[in-house]
């Protein structure tokens, strides 16, 4: 019997594959894909601290950036840039094969092809049950087991811990571009409705271009492709579309009998971009800290292993709290409200403020929110915009909650 069975071998899955196994645990993680670098829908954005943290040098990194664009509805933009670079582009499939490489280096094993259908936690063991389709159809048998499925799964609801609130869907293609060198973001109800569509350079010609949004993504990202067609932004529109799917919530429990869920299968993913990895890492670390204590001490109860959820919630919650208010107040926001915030940020040099800020980070969003909204320019503008979600009670209850962290 294995100590610990963890689904999924993305980052998540596998940073918490290579803890364990390090700590000399009997590790196995399994997965339904065929191979562990098989594409995903993922723009693979992440930040200084996040790089820093994976230590993986260049291998994964498509380029690295210190500025971008975004574009208001009506087609203003606002150029953001910083002296450094702030931001890397990788290769996300190459990262689950870098983090995967590393947790069998440490002994981990690896079974693929092999979808897991239903979880039993018994009395002594968690046992995972797959379906007849996978190479390996036995059970597996272990102490305890990690779901890092992707916000997609179903399984934690069906151990009775709940699923992640507002699933949103994704879809995102490869293209080739003419003469995009940066980052480029687009806002607008007609092309993203309550979210918004980027394009990213990877390497010379060419880009990913995805959008998020709460339905028809593959609809909403066939008009922007035709868009950037049109402008001469891409060489052409037919491109292969991959879809998935974000949870902007959290779990209310992330832990159970024998049992811990992680990264995007626990809504540990940033309300504000989508983005999951940094967050999910962080957390794996977390998990894997208290997952190592329970199997020393042979208390796997969801008692004991509740630590593990304060200690994510005391990290991250104010941040997702703050995020996920900013993430409905933005989307309540018409095209031409949007514009008018546009326009007072480039008027009012906020923009150019809070790039000087070095407090402010691409991995924490909370303070930059909250400076945004106590802007007295933005501050009237909202006013005046009498949306019916934001009560001066929401702002000050967000306030109050990042102050708490």
């Amino acid at each position: 019997m294995h100590d610990v069975a963890i689904i999924g071998a993305g980052p998540v899955g596998s940073r918490v594959a290579y803890l364990l196994a390090l700590r000399g645990h009997r590790v196995v993680v399994v997965d339904r894909k065929t191979e562990v670098g098989e594409p995903v829908c993922c723009t693979g954005i992440i930040g200084q601290e996040c790089v820093n943290l994976l230590d993986a040098g260049d291998e994964m990194v498509y380029r690295r950036a210190n500025s971008a664009r975004l574009f208001s509805p009506s087609g203003k933009a606002l150029g953001l840039q910083r002296p450094e670079p702030q931001v890397a582009v990788i290769d996300r499939a190459a990262l689950n094969v870098i983090l995967a490489r590393r947790a069998q280096e440490q002994g981990a094993e690896y079974r693929l092809n092999s979808r897991v259908t239903e979880i039993r936690i018994e009395d002594d063991c968690a046992n995972l049950q797959f379906d007849g389709n996978g190479e390996d159809r036995q059970a597996v048998l272990a102490r305890a087991v990690v779901i890092a499925s992707g916000s997609a799964s179903k399984l934690p609801e069906t151990l009775g811990l709940g699923k992640p609130g507002d699933v949103v869907s994704g879809a995102q293609a490869e293209v080739e571009t003419n003469g995009v060198d940066e980052i480029e973001v687009y806002m607008g109800v007609g092309t993203a409705p309550g979210f918004f569509a980027w394009l990213v350079p990877i390497s010379p010609g060419r880009a990913l271009a995805g959008l998020l949004c709460r339905h028809s993504a593959g609809t909403y990202l066939k008009k922007f492709i035709d868009r950037l067609l049109a402008e001469g932004r891409i060489k052409s529109g037919k491109v292969e579309a991959r879809h998935g799917r974000i949870a902007l919530q959290p779990l209310e429990k992330t832990c159970g009998e024998r049992t811990l869920v992680v990264g995007g299968a626990a809504g540990q993913i940033k309300p504000t971009t989508g983005g999951g990895v940094y967050y999910g890492l962080l957390c794996a670390d977390i998990a894997a800290k208290h997952l190592h204590m329970a199997l020393e001490s042979d208390d796997l109860s969801a008692r004991n292993l509740s630590g593990y959820q304060r200690e994510w919630q005391k990290k991250l919650g104010a941040e997702l709290r703050i995020g996920y208010w900013a993430r409905k107040f933005y989307e309540r926001l018409s095209d031409e409200q949007l514009d008018q915030l546009f326009d007072i940020v480039k008027a009012s040099g906020m923009a150019e403020a809070m790039l000087r800020a070095r407090d402010l980070s691409f991995d924490w969003h909370g303070a930059a929110i909250m400076r945004f909204a106590a802007d007295r320019a933005v501050s009237m503008a909202i006013e005046s915009m009498k949306i019916p979600f934001l009560r001066r009670g929401a702002k000050a209850e967000a306030n109050d909650k990042y102050d708490q962290r």
